[in-house]
């Protein structure tokens, strides 16, 4: 089995050494006060499509993982390089800061996705901002609060333990005397770096694992704050770009006499890149529209072709049982190429200064960003700054900066700051896609319901989540890299959804074959008790095995994926206008200690919702190079209207790590719609989407 999944970010290894800026440098920028950094081993971040893994193992003892700064005045200021996406990372990670340095969540300012100022971060996916920064910033402000004591008993002469850190002051109970942060700080330029100081385990904590407002909230209702499609700079002008006839078309010819008649415009045309530049929005789609392109285009393959294209061979399956009383089920199981759709478009203002790029835009990856605009211009990494607003949304679909580079080739051709902003077309058309994949699976049970046999082959979707978690004697499973058709990359959850569909869907058909119930199955088979947790969980609060109705169908599954834990079971009736329709969903989810409820059940919920597009109606219909459904109007995501009760059961774990919430709880959502499908119409549902409409 392959790891690499279908779309790999690759770093230079340089990059991962990169410290700046230096502390001399930051003092001079933000002020006196004191400086902590952390030094960490083995703080390499994976996920699916983020990078390879050429580093595991290798000890970083350099690495710096955060950087916090208290100022002369007692502000406190945490830096970090993961970004806020809608996911209230933002929030949580200001929690991890309050509950160290044991002040207000509100006094924490978090500076984030800012390549100047933060510290080197690969980018924020595969739900590794908690596991892996919280631990970060937990040390960091644990640090700081100890040399915060150490400063006060130095001040004193008193024993720094016997001194306690409480709403940004230290105080000597003994002694009834305290000094503020900001009176510890003034006059120093203090700087440390701290390997491993004492942290607060989770079953102590008072403000990380409560629940907070988003802590920017005010600004987001009021819309005082500025997404990256709001950046605003003096002089600024607006552009657009002329987009290929088709995928892969080269461009023979242009006539640009028309826009470039137009008053303010700027026609840029180098090699197949062309585009324009204009005064306002307006005009620029008007000078776009005067572009008189020619293109050569090659014949490509359709949307309908899907299981030609990615396993055009017959299935990899056994053939027949091979002991008495065995029983094999076999099926194939399919799903669509799908689109991000997150609320904000691709954005990017982009602005020359001297040989300097500066470029504010939405992205998972500030410092990919970075890199990919250093390529582009043959600059140095150190003339590029990436900030990063706060972005509407990305679900993994962010991590590449096409609308960053076009921005500033526009910009570099202006003279001026451009802003680029692409049409929801646009980001339907030429944004990458969730993979497309097919999986074939062939499983056995004995005489007894158990698994004897699994054997799992993965066309094109990805090996994220492939492993199963069921007991079985005997196990082949295989990812087949697969030529796509359209550029495809990381999403929400990516391949675990399809992964975990076609083993949830079976693991039900292979339950009916035993002559078992589904929740009895699992029980059955399944040995990891954290998962068996939250399926009972799940099960407990849906009422499962209870009552229904003629014309109502029950399904459960459930999955385990980048340390968190997940259970859904559904409720679907047929509806004699609608065909089936959703009725209520239970999720259960579990991934460690929880650092803020109200966020995790946000999350839990918004997958989930999110799950259901995948699962009913959403995918890319292509044909010879062209997206034939490129709109919100004929690209259909759920609304209001389908999303059922759902009913969020979180399962705390205090004893234990935290990991990500942002993506596994989406997993286990289609496979149990599925199921309770066939619980209620008889029909099995092995494609995604499935479209059980009448």
């Amino acid at each position: 089995m392959t790891g690499l999944e279908p779309e790999r970010y690759e770093l230079s290894s340089a990059a991962a050494y990169d410290f700046k800026p230096g502390r001399r440098e930051f003092f001079q920028r933000v002020g006196g006060g004191i400086l902590i950094a952390l030094t960490l081993r083995n703080a390499e971040a994976y996920q699916e499509s983020g990078h390879t893994r050429r580093d595991e193992g290798n000890e970083m003892p350099r690495t710096v993982g955060a950087w916090l700064h208290i100022d002369e005045s007692g502000g406190i200021t945490v830096y970090t390089g993961k970004v806020e996406v809608g996911q209230n990372i933002r929030t949580s990670l200001a929690q991890a800061v309050a509950e160290e340095l044991r002040t207000p969540v509100s006094t924490i300012r978090m500076v984030m996705g800012d390549t100047s100022l933060t510290p080197f971060d690969r980018g924020t996916f595969g739900s590794l901002s908690t596991p892996q920064m919280a631990p970060q910033l937990h040390r960091a402000a644990a640090a700081a609060r100890k040399l915060l004591q150490e400063l006060a008993a130095e001040r004193w002469l008193a024993k720094p333990e016997e001194l306690v850190v409480e709403d940004g002051k230290v105080t000597d109970p003994a002694a009834g005397r305290s000094l503020g942060f900001g009176e510890l700080t003034k006059g120093r330029n203090l700087s440390q770096t701290i390997a491993g100081p004492v942290v607060t385990p989770p079953s102590a904590w008072k403000i990380a694992g409560q629940a907070f407002t988003k802590v920017n909230a005010r600004d987001i209702v009021t819309g005082k704050h500025e997404y990256p499609s709001d950046i605003r700079r003096p002089g600024m002008l607006y552009g657009k770009i002329l987009r290929p006839a088709a995928f892969g078309a080269t461009l023979v010819s242009l006539d640009a006499g028309a826009a470039k008649a137009m008053p303010g415009v700027t026609v840029v045309h180098d090699g197949d890149f062309a585009g324009v530049v204009a005064p306002d929005e307006i005009s620029a789609e008007k000078a776009l529209g005067a572009l008189r392109a020619t293109w050569k285009t090659t014949p490509q393959p359709s949307s309908k072709d899907l299981l030609r294209i990615l396993r055009p061979g017959p299935a990899l399956r056994r053939s027949a049982p091979t002991a008495p009383g065995e029983k094999l089920v076999e099926a194939t199981y399919t799903v669509a190429w799908i689109a991000h759709t997150p609320l904000e478009p691709r954005a990017a203002v982009a602005e020359w200064n001297n040989g300097n790029l500066t470029v504010w835009t939405g992205t998972q990856r500030p410092f990919g960003v970075r890199e990919e605009l250093a390529n582009a211009f043959h600059l140095p990494e150190a003339r590029i700054r990436v900030l990063m607003p706060d972005t509407g949304s990305a679900y993994g679909g962010k991590h590449t900066g096409e609308a960053a580079v076009e921005a500033a080739r526009l910009s570099q051709a202006a003279g001026k700051p451009v802003k680029l902003v692409w049409t929801r077309e646009e980001e339907f058309t030429w944004a990458y896609f969730r993979p497309g994949g097919v999986i074939d699976v062939s499983a056995s049970i004995d005489r007894d319901g158990l698994l004897t046999n699994w054997e799992f082959h993965n066309y094109n979707s990805g090996s994220s989540g492939i492993e199963t978690p069921y007991a079985v004697t005997s196990k082949k499973i295989e990812f087949h890299p697969v030529n796509s058709p359209l550029r495809q990359g990381s999403y929400r959850g990516l391949a675990s959804t399809a992964n975990n569909f076609a083993r949830e869907v079976h693991i039900d058909e292979l339950a009916r074959a035993a002559g078992l119930g589904p929740l009895e199955f699992r029980r059955k088979n399944l040995k990891n008790q954290r998962l068996l947790a939250v399926l009972n969980a799940a099960a407990e609060r849906f009422g499962w095995g209870g009552g229904k109705q003629a014309d109502e169908g029950h399904g459960i599954a459930c999955g385990v994926e980048k340390g968190g834990y997940t259970a859904v079971c559904a409720s679907v009736r047929k509806d004699a206008r609608r065909g089936v329709r959703v009725e209520r969903m239970v999720t259960a989810f579990e991934c460690g200690a929880i650092v803020n409820p109200d966020g995790l059940k946000n999350q839990v919920e918004g997958a989930a919702i999110m799950a259901l597009g995948g699962a009913l109606f959403e995918a890319i219909e292509f044909d010879n190079g062209k997206i034939l459904n490129p709109r919100l109007s004929a690209y259909r995501v759920p609304r209001f209207s389908d999303v059922p009760p759902i009913d969020v059961v979180l399962v705390n774990r205090s004893d234990l790590p935290s990991s990500g919430a942002g993506e596994t709880p989406i997993m286990a959502v289609a496979p149990a719609i599925s199921n309770a499908i066939f619980d209620a119409t008889g029909t099995r549902h092995r494609d995604l989407p499935m479209r059980p409409f009448a």
